[in-house]
């Protein structure tokens, strides 16, 4: 256990300035997605283009297409959640949970994503990066394209997705040698319990005034 601290505090002490500034973006990120508020993607935005970076030189090849995603779909997201209704003042686009279709399809999605980064990661560590970790990588990455996906519908459901990927990539990055990145990742972890507590009751809030 002294061992596994010990590791901690080295890598935390090696940390560099753009892993230490892509850790804080990606915390205050997810700070505003449960809060949902939109500087969720300009912060967001931040964090995924420092970690194509970061991922890139970890030989995390898988990652550094999430995050190339993430910078997307946050670009996408951003548009969608500034719309208003005509009344210019109500979020066009509200938190709601997934049917069970919806749900059926996000599975889908992910075992799609995760069968073509898995074989793709796969080649790439038998031929270019011998340090890859395909099945954890592939799994952390798959979840993560699903999450993100969702959260720019702000479907309740993204949270639960964003819950694997940072339970994957605390021990992922850490390997690695990112142990400030692995430490941001125990924080996300909580705030993605948090933000899926927030917006189920928000979903559920928002329904009973529907109906009412």
């Amino acid at each position: 256990m002294n061992d596994f601290f010990i590791a901690v505090y080295n890598g935390l002490i090696q940390t560099t300035w753009i892993e230490a500034i892509a850790v804080v973006m990606g915390i205050v990120s997810v700070w505003y997605s449960r809060k949902e508020n939109i500087l969720v993607f300009p912060t967001g935005i931040i964090n995924t283009t420092l970690y194509i970076y970061l991922s890139y030189k970890g030989h995390l090849l898988g990652e550094a297409s999430v995050n190339l995603y993430y910078t997307i779909m946050s670009v996408y997201g951003w548009y969608w959640w500034s719309r208003k209704k005509e009344d210019q003042v109500t979020n066009a686009l509200q938190i709601t949970n997934s049917n069970k279709n919806q749900i059926i399809q996000q599975v889908l999605v992910f075992i799609g994503f995760y069968a073509v980064l898995f074989f793709v990661l796969q080649y790439l560590k038998n031929n270019f990066a011998p340090d890859a970790i395909p099945w954890a990588d592939a799994l952390a990455s798959a979840s993560a394209y699903t999450a993100m996906w969702l959260m720019a519908k702000k479907k309740v459901e993204s949270w639960i997705w964003w819950i694997i990927t940072n339970i994957t990539s605390i021990p992922l990055y850490f390997i690695k040698g990112y142990a400030f990145t692995s430490v941001q990742f125990i924080v996300l972890l909580i705030l993605a319990i948090a933000g899926l507590i927030t917006w189920n009751k928000k979903a559920k809030q928002k329904l009973t005034k529907a109906s009412n």
